[in-house]
């Protein structure tokens, strides 16, 4: 069967998910991947109320939605990131306090971790009981060193070293927890992230020892606007893909005003060289991206991120899910010559 067709609820959090449950089934997903902010999936609810995640699958019980992954890439941002008053709005209260930034990494840490345990006791709880498929929580890391990807003052290589060491060093004791819980974690490779491309995807498990709780939600719209090779990535690290995001992007647009970099230009500014754009509206190659996926052996959801500063979001979510659904196709259980042969 073809893959099961998700959305994302972090562009959605302002409504709340008894009003976008309904309408996500109406315009024909499978299920949501539930963001861990607004009140779609609150981790400290779900740890201290016995019956705060058996509420919420009933929820998607009565609107004919599953759920394979959640998602907290607000507070994994803070992990390792050079902490600025930007982070005080994206972060609960409890992971802010004081705003002092070790403190916040430490707490962005724990919330992390909680974060895990979380995902564990809500997949627990999922009617009918355990699929084939495994716990998933996508997300951010943040970066210590993003402010260096371009090398000027100089950067050496034991400055960048160092900034892995970080990120391991904050790192290992969560992917500790997720390994605990039987959870993966799964980063979205992303500019602002410790692995942005395929170079810095590699240098980010080695810096975690290739920790098997430790992989990716790929989202190919990170990439291409970067001039990053989209489909090699998946085919470098199929067995480490988690999740998947769906999401277009175009690029090589603009009035050459405005580069790669945006050059501090809001979303959907004409000037832009790339912008996000409703799935089958960009430039990515989706179908090569599903053949790969199915050489990869990824089985998982294809979760819709919808972005596009141009477009009414419910639209772009309504024919996203159509075009999703259109584009995926089940991988052949047999050679398509089989027939041809002679042997019995």
């Amino acid at each position: 069967m073809p893959r099961s067709v998700t959305l994302f609820t972090g562009q959605w959090a302002d409504l709340p998910l008894a009003e976008l449950a309904p309408k996500a089934r109406a315009m024909g997903y499978d299920g949501l991947e539930l963001a861990c902010w607004g009140d779609h999936f609150e981790v400290d609810r779900a740890l201290a109320e016995s019956d705060y995640v058996k509420k919420k699958w009933a929820l998607l019980q009565k609107n004919k939605l599953a759920c394979f992954a959640i998602s907290n890439h607000l507070a994994g941002q803070a992990v390792c990131d050079s902490i600025d008053e930007r982070h005080k709005a994206i972060l609960p209260a409890d992971v802010w306090g004081d705003g002092k930034p070790e403190g916040v990494r430490r707490r962005a840490a724990e919330k992390m971790m909680a974060t895990a345990r979380a995902a564990r006791k809500f997949f627990d709880a999922r009617p009918g009981g355990e699929t084939s498929l495994p716990a998933v929580v996508n997300g951010f890391t943040g970066s210590s060193i993003w402010h260096a990807v371009y090398s000027f003052p100089p950067a050496s290589q034991e400055f960048i070293g160092r900034g892995f060491a970080d990120f391991a060093k904050r790192w290992l004791p969560i992917l500790g927890v997720f390994d605990e819980e039987n959870v993966n974690f799964a980063l979205e490779v992303h500019p602002t992230e410790i692995a942005f491309d395929i170079a810095s995807a590699h240098r980010a498990l080695d810096a975690v020892e290739h920790h098997k709780r430790f992989g990716f939600n790929y989202d190919p719209s990170h990439l291409a606007y970067q001039g990053v090779n989209y489909v090699r990535f998946i085919r470098e690290f199929g067995a480490r893909i988690f999740h998947v995001h769906m999401k277009d992007v175009w690029w090589g647009h603009g009035d050459g005003t405005v580069g790669v970099f945006g050059g501090h230009t809001d979303f959907a500014d004409p000037r832009r060289f790339w912008d996000f754009r409703s799935l089958g509206r960009g430039d990515i190659r989706f179908e090569d991206i599903i053949v790969a996926l199915n050489d990869a052996g990824y089985r998982g959801p294809l979760s819709v991120e919808w972005e596009d500063g141009r477009m009414d979001r419910f639209q772009g979510a309504d024919e996203s899910c159509a075009f999703v659904r259109k584009l995926d196709f089940a991988p052949s259980r047999a050679a398509f010559d089989a027939a041809y042969s002679t042997k019995k």
